[in-house]
C-alpha cells in the first residue's frame, strides 16, 4: 500500500484523467444499464410485449438494490478519495471493510423482505391481470441474484476510487456479455422464457461479483485485515452521507416508475392505447433515458476520485477547472441524446420489438416529450455528483429530489387529470426546467466557494514565500 499511489491525480492533466477514468465509469454504468435492456430486447422477440411489461414492473426492485449498493458504494468511493487527499489511511481501510459488510448484509436482507412483499410489491409498481404472471415468474428468480447484484456494484465504486477503472469495466463487461450469451440460449434455445432470462442475468452479476472480491486483495491505496470488516458507527457516518444523493436518485427513479406505472394503468385504460400499450412504453423510454443517464453520470462519477483528491489536498483551481471540463461533455452527450430521441423514435422503439400502429404511435410521442430536455438532464445529474465529490451531501440531496421527486412526481400525477394518459409524459420535461434553475444558484454558490478558497492559498503561498 502506497501513500502516494494516486498523487497523479493532482499533476496529470485534467482532460487525459477525465478520459481515463470517466470512460471505464462509463462502460461500466451502461453494461449495468444494458442487464435489463438486453433481457428486454431478448424478451420482446420471444415472450412478447407483455413480457416486456412484466419486466418493467419487476425493474424497481433492481433500481431499490442498485440505490442501496450506490450509496454504499459511492459513499465510501467519495470518502476513500478524500482520505487519499489528506493521506488518512486508517479511516481509508476502515470505511472500505465496512462498506463490504454493509454490502453484504444489505444484500441479504432486501433478497428476504422482497420475497416476503412479493405480491404486495407486484401490485403497487402495476402489474396488470394480463402481465401479472409473466411478472411473477421474473420476481421469483432475480431477487436470487440481488445479494450479488448489490456486492457487485458497490464494490466497482471503490475500484474505481481505488484507481483502477479499467478493472472495474472489466468485470462488469465480463458479466453482461455473459448475460447475452446465455439469454438467447435460456429463452430460444431451452424455451424458458422469463425464467431464462432471470437466470442469464444472475449467472453473470454472480461473476462480476466475484472478481469485484478478488480485487479486494490486490487493491493500491488501501489493506483489509479482518477487523477492517467490523462496523464501526463513527465511519459509517462519516461516508453514508456522501452516499446519499446517489441513493435518492436511484430511489427517486422508483417512486417514479412506480407513480407512472400506476398512473399509465388508469388513464391508459380510459384511452385508445389501452393499460398495457403505455405502461410497456414508458417502461422502454426509462431504460432508454437510463443509457444516457449512465453516461452522464459515468462523467461525473468518474471523475469523483480526481475531484475527492484534489478537493482534499487544496488544489481548488484544478476542481473549477474539472467542473467546467464536466459540464461541457456533459452538454455534449445531452445535445446528442435530444436530437437522436426526437429524429429516431420509431427506430429505437423497434429495437425492442415490433408491434402495432397504437403501440408505435405511442412510442413516438412518449420519446419526443418525455425526454425533450434531456440535455437539462444530464447537466443536473452532473451537478449533483460533483457536489457529493466535494463532501456536500445536503446540497447533492437538495438537487436530486427537487428534479425526480419533488418535481416529477406531483406532476405526474396532476396533468393526467387534464390532459389524459398523454399529461403524464410532460412531467418530465417540466422537471428538468424548475431543477435548471437550482443547478445554476448552487453552482454559482459552490464556484464563489472554490474562488475564496484558492485566493487564501494564494496568500499562504506568498506569505510563506517571503517569510
Amino acid at each position: 500500500m502506497n501513500q502516494n499511489a494516486n498523487r497523479y491525480l493532482a499533476e496529470e492533466k485534467i482532460g487525459k484523467l477525465l478520459l481515463k477514468f470517466s470512460i471505464p465509469c462509463i462502460m461500466s454504468l451502461l453494461v449495468s444499464a444494458l442487464y435489463n435492456i438486453v433481457d428486454q430486447i431478448f424478451i420482446g422477440r420471444g415472450v412478447g410485449y407483455l413480457g416486456n411489461g412484466a419486466t418493467n414492473v419487476v425493474f424497481p426492485i433492481t433500481v431499490i438494490s442498485l440505490a442501496v449498493a450506490l450509496m454504499l458504494g459511492d459513499g465510501c468511493a467519495a470518502f476513500l478519495s478524500l482520505c487519499q487527499g489528506k493521506k488518512d489511511l486508517k479511516s481509508a481501510n476502515k470505511s472500505v471493510g465496512n462498506a463490504v459488510s454493509l454490502l453484504v448484509l444489505s444484500g441479504l436482507v432486501m433478497t428476504a423482505l422482497f420475497a416476503i412483499f412479493k405480491v404486495q410489491i407486484l401490485n403497487a409498481f402495476g402489474a396488470t391481470e394480463n402481465n401479472f404472471a409473466y411478472a411473477n415468474e421474473y420476481f421469483n428468480f432475480i431477487i436470487i441474484g440481488i445479494p450479488f447484484f448489490v456486492v457487485g456494484n458497490g464494490l466497482n465504486s471503490i475500484i474505481r476510487a481505488d484507481g483502477s477503472p479499467k478493472f472495474a469495466m472489466i468485470t462488469t463487461l465480463v458479466g453482461c456479455i455473459i448475460n447475452v450469451i446465455l439469454d438467447p440460449v435460456a429463452i430460444f434455445g431451452l424455451g424458458w422464457g422469463m425464467m431464462g432470462a432471470a437466470l442469464a442475468t444472475i449467472t453473470g452479476q454472480i461473476v462480476t461479483a466475484v472478481c469485484g472480491i478478488i480485487y479486494l486483495t490486490r487493491a493500491k491505496a488501501f489493506k483489509l485485515d479482518k477487523k477492517s470488516f467490523l462496523l464501526d458507527g463513527n465511519i459509517i457516518r462519516k461516508f453514508l452521507p456522501l452516499g446519499i444523493s446517489s441513493f435518492l436518485t436511484q430511489i427517486s427513479i422508483v417512486v417514479i416508475m412506480g407513480v407512472m406505472n400506476n398512473v399509465l394503468v388508469t388513464y391508459g385504460a380510459r384511452s385508445k392505447y389501452g393499460a398495457d400499450i403505455p405502461l410497456t412504453v414508458v417502461g422502454i423510454v426509462m431504460k432508454v433515458f437510463q443509457i444516457v443517464v449512465s453516461v452522464c453520470i459515468g462523467i461525473a462519477a468518474g471523475s469523483q476520485p480526481i475531484i475527492g483528491y484534489n478537493y482534499g489536498a487544496g488544489e481548488y483551481k484544478r476542481v473549477k477547472e474539472l467542473f467546467g471540463a464536466i459540464i461541457k461533455a456533459e452538454a455534449v452527450v445531452g445535445i446528442v441524446a435530444m436530437v437522436l430521441f426526437e429524429v429516431f423514435p420509431l427506430q429505437i422503439t423497434s429495437i425492442f420489438g415490433s408491434e402495432d400502429g397504437l403501440y408505435n404511435e405511442f412510442a413516438v410521442m412518449a420519446f419526443r416529450v418525455f425526454l425533450s430536455m434531456i440535455v437539462l438532464t444530464c447537466i443536473q445529474k452532473a451537478a449533483s455528483v460533483f457536489l457529493q465529490a466535494l463532501g456536500k451531501p445536503v446540497m447533492a440531496m437538495g438537487l436530486s429530489l427537487l428534479r425526480d421527486f419533488v418535481l416529477s412526481v406531483p406532476f405526474a400525477i396532476i396533468l393526467p387529470i387534464f390532459f389524459g394518459v398523454e399529461g403524464a409524459l410532460y412531467s418530465a420535461p417540466i422537471a428538468d426546467l424548475g431543477s435548471a434553475v437550482a443547478v445554476v444558484i448552487m453552482s454559482a454558490a459552490t464556484l464563489k466557494e472554490l474562488n475564496a478558497k484558492a485566493g487564501e492559498n494564494e496568500i499562504h503561498e506568498t506569505e510563506r514565500a517571503v517569510a
